[in-house]
């Protein structure tokens, strides 16, 4: 008779998935707020803004959500999760931050969530060469 285990719980891959719907609502929700709610009271500059933050919230998210079918799949992702979640943090809420509270102390904070992201990616190509 054969044994069999189930995946351990931090390589299901079920944290990255969830972390990614979780974004990709909210970036539907914010890219709604700011084609319809901002226009009125914000420039074009701000708006644009606006739209990358969201833009790149939702490619991390969807990013995530690879991750989460990765793990599931027994490849080591964590790293790429934990990179494009911090990514999503600093880059698209630095932006959040700078537009609509005219935080400019956040400006600083946006590079730093782009190197997340990039790194992200890295360590996501570097773990989909082999399972676990």
């Amino acid at each position: 008779m054969q044994a069999t285990t189930a995946p351990a719980p931090h390589t299901s891959g079920s944290g990255a998935v969830l972390a990614g719907a979780v974004f990709a609502a909210a970036a539907v929700a914010l890219g709604a707020f700011g084609a319809h709610a901002m226009k009125a009271h914000y420039d074009d500059a701000a708006l644009r803004a606006f739209e990358t933050g969201v833009r790149y919230q939702m490619f991390h998210a969807l990013a995530l959500l690879a991750c989460g079918a990765l793990a599931s799949q027994g490849f080591r992702t964590r790293l790429a999760s934990r990179l494009f979640t911090a990514g999503i943090v600093l880059f698209s809420g630095s932006i959040y931050g700078l537009v609509l509270m005219e935080a400019k102390w956040l400006g600083p904070v946006t590079p730093i969530g782009g190197v997340a992201f990039l790194a992200g990616w890295i360590a996501l190509a570097i773990a989909a060469r082999k399972p676990g």
